[in-house]
């Protein structure tokens, strides 16, 4: 599929829409609880329906996506999204904001086990590809935490939802004009793929499994918590929220170019031995942020995420190198549910865990989840064993 295609471009405008919404009130909280009269940590625990949904929502929209087609459950993505976000913008207490982004997260889990997949089914060069969509992803998260601050604060936090919303829903006619309807479900069409021996299939599921989760902790709470941590480390570094929301952005535009490259370099190298050298990085960094404050922890915050969002192709790429189209998206449902269905709690106890324990430790916690991803990830079998492995199950008995 070509990356200037009507297909292709719509698709990347959904990875971009799916963060930019889900994000939207973890960066406008502040604005939010400043009108309302509470302090923001009362607002965190109800973002976790969102995140709680983006992640188990995954397990239905996986299976939907295979067995009616992955068309149309984009255009109900699509639409979806941009009729939540209205809802959101009418909410006039937690309780409802609450429901409304819970609402929205069943929404948001259809894109990743649905649109990725739609997106490389067809590619020739598929880690580029993922890279290309990583960054277009990011740079949803990055015009939440810039642009979207800037809109909530100058034209009100509903405003912050309704431009996005409107977009999507732009988005969703055009898909259904533009983008060909598929002819076959996925589910229904024959294997392309050799089925590797259950042991190793397990193995890699497993890490697969395991990485989700701590790799979701990880960028949950970057996502998430660093406008709160730069707002409270960063004082003499930022002197207004304006300044704050463009530190933000440029932090997340950079850090979301290391996906191009990480892309060009799965299509070339092994996995692993990109993989691990990218996560093993990321506990020095953790551990350095949490002691230093304001410019210094801004250098170190944009570090930190280029490694954080350099990680983020690696499972998709796993899944388009050893699952088989017909069910990748049930397979990268079942891993978006574990992983986010953990991770959602992480976000929703930043505020609570900020109060009590404060960013620095909770930053070299960072740093053993991200250790202990690594230590998960050295167990990944080699592409050479796995083809060796995948060769011998084509053997017949003796």
């Amino acid at each position: 599929m070509s990356h200037g295609s009507p297909t292709s471009i719509l698709l990347n405008i959904g990875h971009a829409m799916d963060h930019w919404i889900l994000v939207v009130f973890a960066y406008s909280w502040g604005v939010i609880a400043g009108v309302w009269g509470v302090e923001w940590t009362e607002l965190t625990p109800f973002n976790y329906g969102a995140l709680f949904m983006f992640g188990a929502g995954s397990l239905v929209s996986g299976r939907l996506g295979d067995l009616w087609g992955r068309w149309i459950m984009m255009v109900i993505f699509f639409a979806g999204m941009g009729v939540s976000a209205l809802i959101i913008a009418l909410c006039t207490n937690k309780w409802q904001i609450g429901a409304a982004l819970t609402l929205m997260g069943a929404f948001a889990s259809i894109y990743h086990p649905v649109g990725i997949p739609m997106l490389v089914q067809k590619a020739k060069n598929p880690g580029f590809t993922i890279g290309v969509n990583g960054l277009a992803g990011n740079m949803g998260i990055a015009i939440a935490a810039g642009v979207s601050v800037y809109i909530a604060q100058r034209f009100g936090w509903q405003m912050a939802f309704v431009i996005p919303g409107i977009i999507c829903l732009v988005s969703a006619v055009a898909f259904v004009l533009l983008v060909p309807r598929e002819e076959e479900a996925p589910a229904k069409r024959k294997a392309k793929m050799l089925d590797l021996p259950p042991s190793v299939m397990a193995r890699v599921f497993s890490i697969m499994t395991f990485t989700a989760v701590t790799g979701s902790i990880i960028f949950n709470f970057t996502t998430n918590g660093n406008g709160e941590l730069l707002r409270e480390r960063v004082k003499g570094a930022v002197q207004d929220p304006a300044e704050l929301a463009m530190m933000l952005f440029v932090i997340f535009s950079l850090a979301s170019l290391a996906q191009l490259v990480v892309g060009k370099l799965i299509d070339r190298y092994p996995l692993k031995n990109i993989y691990l050298p990218i996560v093993l990085l990321q506990v020095p960094l953790f551990l350095i942020a949490s002691q230093v404050t304001d410019w210094a922890l801004f250098v170190t915050a944009i570090m930190f995420m280029l490694l954080v969002f350099g990680a983020i192709p690696f499972t998709d790429a796993m899944i388009v190198r050893y699952i088989d189209d017909r069910m990748r998206s049930r397979v990268t449902g079942v891993r978006l549910a574990i992983g986010f269905g953990v991770s959602s709690i992480v976000v929703a106890l930043i505020g609570p865990a900020v109060k009590d324990a404060g960013f620095p430790i909770l930053l070299m916690v960072l740093a053993g989840v991200a250790f202990c991803s690594f230590l998960a990830l050295s167990m990944l079998p080699s592409e050479r064993d796995v083809h060796k492995a995948s060769s011998s199950s084509l053997k017949p008995a003796e």
